[in-house]
């Protein structure tokens, strides 16, 4: 395992225990989207059904996604974030931004507004590229 890998699980680990890097991932998805289908899910991380599948199984059993049916088509399920997703989402949402107050308290103001400016670039290329999709 790579250094980045080892310091990315000890971080998903801090912000919540219950959740991995990978969990953490697709709640966020998930929340963003509104919900999808596990093979919308499969299709936009490039990962085989039955890894997605495992993931969302771990996710439901903790009981932070639900599958609700389709409106528009009763053969489909759509995984939705539970009350309980939602909140430990936000509970990670917060240790995240405690943790980037802490890393960034003794940045300069002229260096805060370059990463900003940096980090502001790079989500635009981001969204430009999730645009084609």
């Amino acid at each position: 395992m790579t250094a980045f890998a080892r310091r990315a699980r000890a971080t998903a680990a801090r912000m919540h225990p219950e959740l991995s890097l990978v969990s953490f991932t697709l709640l966020g998805h998930l929340e963003h989207q509104g919900g999808c289908r596990a093979t919308d899910l499969a299709a936009h991380y490039t990962l085989d059904k039955s890894t997605i599948s495992r993931q969302v199984g771990a996710l439901e059993k903790a009981g932070l996604v639900e599958r609700r049916l389709d409106p528009a088509d009763h053969r489909v399920h759509v995984l939705h974030l539970t009350e309980r997703g939602h909140e430990v989402l936000a509970q990670v949402g917060a240790a995240r931004r405690v943790a980037f107050q802490e890393r960034l308290a003794e940045w300069s103001g002229p260096d805060l507004a370059q990463f900003a400016g940096y980090l502001l670039r790079y989500n635009e290329a981001a969204e430009r590229e999730t645009e084609g999709e």
